[in-house]
């Protein structure tokens, strides 16, 4: 969308006002007796109130009416949507799903929210500690209704159509190849141009950080400066029809209705705002003598446990990068991990499985379930003449991992109908090269 503005950086100390209202923002103090423009205040804290500072998180809306004005709750049915990890039997085979299927809007018209479809997780909304991984399919944008989550941070990462979110902070495109975040509690509406569909990546209990970089330094990986958070722009909407904000609580989805929108603020300051991110800016790290660095060099955003070094969930991309590694098997290793990897094709061709891994589809690999190259990917790359070469140009993969043992849902395993039950076969045509009489070359 032509025009739309965004502030640099991450989890700054931010502040916008819509610049039809010029010092609508208080001067010197946050809950002023009278707020310009007769504006409302109200904050959003993203965190306890006594969170040491470089975990602290709050912002402050000046706003048209405050969103406390809204009709009771009431349930309202979840679809596809479900924090029920016990619907099947565990399964901790190897999974693959083809493409998942988009609803034609001459069938039926269905936007985000309705297009949300739970794949796998694992963890509790109630003890806010645990994820979520969901799909969205959907052909039309959503009119006069939002999405509030009060369970959870949202990474959202399209794979096919730029999505428009608008959030009470302002509005951001994000397009294939981008990713944003909506965290807890923020209301946002999602418009699309087409056919559309993404990966979805829920987490209870934390906020998304910027990994620590260690002896790399300063600089690398996913640069603050990349990251971009809207500019404020209000609408002052009355919807006689009435505007239905959509609250997934503990699990379950609710509706209130209000005679408004909800994206009437003026003006805001904060460092709990929305954001998203470009997936090319991302300073690569790699190995350039041998051996095949692990994938977390690759970790664009981390939400941390209260255990060191272990995380609830990373965000790891494959991205387009020279590949320069002598006398090494160049493609990931053959794996067994106390994590859980769930991996997304935006686009291009996955490097370790060309066939079968297609955009738009997934596969998981549950803790300690064996994985790796197919056949043909070790053949060839067991052979091949080393030489500096382009790895995965044109390709974007990406992992959710997670610390959690996940549960597939009844629809991620039967009902959607795209798991791939023969993926165990791209495994099946490997043989065994041990010879009981080899020697060392001699140099």
């Amino acid at each position: 969308m032509a025009g739309l503005k965004y502030m640099s950086g991450f989890g700054n100390e931010f502040s916008s006002e819509d610049p039809r209202c010029p010092g609508s923002l208080p001067e010197g103090q946050s809950n002023p007796q009278l707020c310009p423009y007769g504006l409302y205040a109200e904050q959003l804290s993203g965190s306890a109130f006594t969170c040491p500072r470089p975990a602290n998180k709050r912002s402050w809306f000046y706003r048209i009416l405050p969103s406390v004005k809204h009709k009771p709750y009431t349930a309202m049915p979840c679809g596809n949507l479900t924090e029920n990890w016990n619907e099947v039997e565990p399964d901790p085979n190897q999974l693959r799903w083809l493409p998942f299927t988009i609803p034609k809007a001459t069938v039926k018209k269905v936007d985000f929210v309705a297009g949300l479809h739970t794949v796998c997780g694992a963890g509790d909304t109630k003890s806010r500690s645990g994820i979520a991984i969901h799909m969205y399919t959907c052909n039309t944008s959503m009119v006069d209704r939002c999405f509030n989550n009060s369970d959870g941070d949202f990474l959202i990462v399209p794979q096919q159509g730029e999505i428009l979110i608008t959030t009470e902070f302002g509005k951001m495109m994000v397009e294939p190849n981008e990713i944003c975040v909506i965290q807890q509690g923020m209301r946002f509406s999602v418009d699309v141009f087409g056919e559309s569909r993404g990966y979805i990546l829920e987490v209870y209990g934390a906020h998304f950080e910027i990994p620590d970089l260690g002896p790399i330094g300063a600089n690398g990986l996913a640069n603050p400066r990349d990251f971009l958070c809207p500019v404020a722009c209000y609408e002052d909407r009355k919807v006689a029809t009435g505007y239905t904000v959509i609250n997934k609580y503990q699990g379950k989805l609710f509706a209130s209705q209000q005679d408004f929108s909800p994206f009437n603020v003026v003006a805001w300051y904060g460092n709990y705002t929305p954001y998203k991110y470009n997936l090319k800016n991302f300073m690569v790290i790699n190995c350039v003598a041998f051996d095949h660095a692990d994938p977390s060099i690759f970790t664009v955003l981390t939400a941390k446990s209260t255990r060191p070094g272990v995380a609830i969930a990373d965000f790891v991309i494959f991205p387009p990068r020279w590949g320069v590694a002598d006398h090494t098997f160049r493609p990931p290793y053959y794996h067994r991990n106390c994590m859980s990897e769930f991996m997304g094709l935006i686009k291009g061709h996955y490097e370790a499985k060309e066939e079968g891994f297609q955009p738009g589809g997934a596969s998981l690999h549950s803790i300690m379930t064996p994985h790796g190259p197919d056949a043909d990917c070790f053949e060839k790359n067991s052979t091949t003449e080393l030489k500096p070469e382009r790895v995965a140009e044109g390709t974007m993969a990406f992992m959710f991992e997670s610390s959690f043992s996940m549960a597939v849902t009844k629809w991620g395993l039967e009902t959607c109908q795209r798991l791939d039950k023969s993926y165990y076969l791209c495994w099946e045509s490997l043989r065994s090269h041990f010879n009981p009489n080899w020697k060392p070359s001699k140099q």
